[in-house]
């Protein structure tokens, strides 16, 4: 008898806007790549949401700041997620829950995404405690009106904040 434990490699989508990428995002990414073999993070186009940056500038920043680690790559896509999710054969979709505000509205949709698709798992994932109130819409109305948002975003995500508010 043999030893050898097969593993199937395991997949998740991170799916989101990144209207900037924040640290707050970048923790549920380090805490996913520990999870998952591979983790797309998966920017959504045509979002409802009015976004500051294009697709090919969130790519980029993400990118940069992702760099580190080996399993994770950027990709973005239209549609409904979970239909992106099945495309891309992915186990799991990771969301972030930072308070218990945000709980209701994703329960719900993680609900909903099951019983579209019953075989991927929604995995919610808590940012560490420094970045619960830490969400790109603060950072980018920070930033709009000059103010300090270098604890909040890398170094590269701040310059392009601060070009896109020059005034």
């Amino acid at each position: 008898m043999s030893n050898i434990i097969s593993h199937k490699s395991k997949s998740a989508i991170y799916p989101g806007t990144f209207d900037p990428i924040t640290f707050g995002h970048l923790d549920v990414i380090e805490r996913s790549a520990e999870l998952f073999d591979f983790i797309t993070i998966a920017i959504a186009i045509g979002s409802s949401k009015k976004t500051l940056f294009t697709v090919d500038e969130r790519i980029q920043m993400i990118r940069q700041s992702t760099k580190k680690f080996k399993n994770v790559s950027v990709k973005s896509f239209k549609g409904l997620m979970v239909d992106y999710a099945c495309s891309e054969k992915a186990d799991a979709v990771i969301r972030g829950l930072r308070a218990i505000s945000d709980f209701e509205y994703e329960f719900q949709m993680a609900l909903t995404n099951r019983r579209i698709a019953e075989n991927i798992t929604t995995v919610f994932l808590m940012p560490n405690e420094k970045y619960t109130y830490l969400n790109s819409t603060l950072v980018r109305e920070i930033a709009s009106y000059g103010g300090d948002v270098s604890p909040f975003v890398p170094p590269h995500v701040l310059k392009k904040l601060k070009e896109k508010f020059k005034k």
